[in-house]
């Protein structure tokens, strides 16, 4: 079943007519018509099961609500350095299938590219459009937010654990404080990803006297766009496939 999110608050029993944005896609590119049922998350992240009972405007009626597991147990909160290219399109998308609060992209000392406004707002809106997408798509009951923050925010950031994905640890073969840090079961967990060109000593530094934990990833050395992606599956694999052993 195809589900869409929407901003109006819905009800069971209540007809609505949807946005012309979601008709776009639902009868002209899903083919939807009259008597199909479709699933609408509302503002307060409820999901409800919806019936079409006319497609120009399109109207549905809500017929009852559905109860959703489809959220990650930890609220994780991603911050990438600028990637190159249109890694963070894909970041964005897998990031969001996988269970991801917040996207944070920022401009990093080592980075090779740099976002600046008025450009980074119209990528911004792009990535925004492709996690609503990617939500929906995976049956997410929320979007995550993606935006550009400084680095002196993501020092600032609260959070019950902090993480920087470093390469050198996974040189080590540091490979506890992932496990641990998922294992305490905080509701709250924000990561730093470095861009192409890794995190500077600089950064390093100054996140871990901010209280970030260096962590390594695994034996091998991840590209940027991989790390996050990795991230996230451990996180699901220690929440919620294995959270009743644990």
């Amino acid at each position: 079943m195809n589900r869409f999110f929407t901003q109006q608050p819905l009800a069971v029993g209540q007809a609505v007519t949807l946005s012309p944005e979601i008709a776009k896609h639902a009868v002209r590119v899903l083919r939807l018509d009259v008597g199909a049922a479709v699933e609408l998350v509302d503002p307060n992240a409820q999901v409800f099961v919806a019936t079409i009972e006319a497609t120009a405007p399109l109207r549905v009626v809500v017929a009852s609500t559905v109860a959703t597991r489809s959220e990650l147990p930890i609220a994780v909160q991603i911050c990438c350095g600028v990637p190159k290219g249109d890694k963070a399109e894909l970041i964005v998308q897998k990031a969001t299938e996988l269970g991801v609060q917040r996207v944070s992209f920022y401009n990093s000392q080592w980075a090779t590219a740099k976002w600046q406004a008025p450009k980074a707002d119209k990528k911004l809106a792009r990535l925004q459009l492709i996690a609503q997408g990617a939500a929906e798509q995976s049956h997410r009951a929320h979007i995550p937010v993606v935006e550009l923050v400084s680095f002196q925010a993501i020092l600032a950031a609260k959070a019950d654990s902090k993480l920087i994905a470093y390469e050198k640890s996974a040189k080590i073969g540091e490979t506890s404080a992932l496990v641990q840090a998922v294992t305490q079961r905080p509701q709250t967990l924000v990561a730093v990803f470095g861009p192409e060109g890794g995190i500077s000593p600089a950064e390093i530094t100054a996140l871990t006297a901010a209280g970030f934990t260096a962590a390594g990833l695994g034996p091998r050395i991840l590209r940027t766009e991989t790390a996050p992606l990795y991230l996230l599956s451990a996180i699901s694999t220690l929440t919620e496939l294995q959270g009743e052993n644990n």
